[in-house]
């Protein structure tokens, strides 16, 4: 399955011919998995699966705005220990449990607003539930039944169910570009009984890239038209992005926030580590149709108990559209 997705996006981004134009809505999806890196890994974030929908909305040309863009989108995230089973002996053992099992379920929207001196300012909200009405276990337990993989095991041991509302805020501005080569400043908070921290860094790009405003760099590929001139009709460029992340509270390692601990709940939670530094190395491209970004995440571990660093593969594909 992962090879088939590469094979795709070569095609996709290196066969492509056709140029970029105005589309005001994208749709597509995004699929994060340890698989993708082929290293036979199934741990820490497993897995993740979004739906995206992108609009462009109408932009003043009085107004300091140069695309503002309205989005929305529906996602899970799957977490286990170093192993979706933790039956080594012939039964469960919680000893093994090196980070809590959990599932992230969300609907959310955001506004992203991009100015004519290539900054942005992204507000979003998201409500979700963590726990077993996330649907972790059934859908872990199919995807592994259906590709004949492992029985995952000790889910018994999840979160708890804890209803989420999260607020979100990124802001990226650029600092200096050459034909070729471009760094921008990156950084981002996020408030809410599910997930409290921030992260800032610096981000790289090489290649054919257009502006911070109309750029899959900042999702911001839809527009509603043009008044500008863009940088390339095309983007296709690699893009490194450290950065240094920190964490005051994360459900799927530290359960509720509020509530105390449910009677007769086997729930097994964790403290976090409140520095995480995370490196994502990824080729983007955006044309005609579609826009396509496959990235390498590399981050250290989330808690002290955790055997490994974490690491995964991301595939973005939108379609874009009038």
């Amino acid at each position: 399955m992962a090879n088939r997705a590469i094979c795709f996006l070569i095609c996709l981004v290196f066969c492509g011919k056709a140029f970029a134009q105005s589309h005001s809505n994208e749709i597509g999806i995004q699929t994060d998995d340890d698989s993708y890196l082929a290293q036979g890994a199934d741990k820490y974030y497993t897995a993740g699966n979004f739906a995206h929908f992108h609009h462009a909305l109408s932009v003043k040309d009085t107004t300091h705005l140069r695309n503002k863009v309205l989005g929305f989108e529906f996602g899970q995230k799957l977490y286990t220990p170093h192993s979706g089973s933790i039956n080594y002996t012939g039964v469960d053992d919680p000893r093994y449990i090196d980070r809590p099992f959990a599932a992230y379920l969300y609907v959310g929207s955001n506004l992203n607003m991009l100015f004519k001196d290539e900054s942005n300012l992204k507000l979003g909200a998201q409500i979700g539930i963590v726990g077993p009405a996330a649907l972790g276990r059934p859908i872990q337990e199919f995807v592994h039944r259906a590709f004949g993989l492992y029985k995952p095991s000790g889910w018994e041991y999840q979160i708890d169910n804890d209803f989420e509302v999260n607020l979100s805020a990124e802001y990226n501005r650029l600092l200096a570009r050459a034909s070729w080569a471009d760094v921008s400043l990156t950084s981002y908070a996020d408030l809410g009984n599910g997930f409290t921290g921030a992260g800032v860094g610096p981000m790289f790009r090489l290649g054919d890239f257009n502006q911070l405003f109309n750029s899959l760099s900042t999702q911001s590929t839809a527009i509603k038209s043009r008044s500008f001139t863009p940088l390339n009709q095309r983007e296709l460029f690699f893009y490194y992005k450290p950065q240094l992340n920190v964490v005051a509270y994360d459900a799927t390692i530290q359960g509720s926030l509020f509530n105390s601990r449910k009677p007769n709940s086997m729930e097994i939670t964790l403290d976090p580590e409140r520095f995480i530094f995370s490196n994502r190395l990824g080729v983007g491209y955006s044309g005609k149709r579609f826009v396509v970004d496959a990235a390498v995440l590399l981050y250290t571990k989330a808690v002290k108990e955790m055997r490994e660093a974490d690491q995964w593969g991301s595939i973005t594909i939108l379609y874009r559209f009038d």
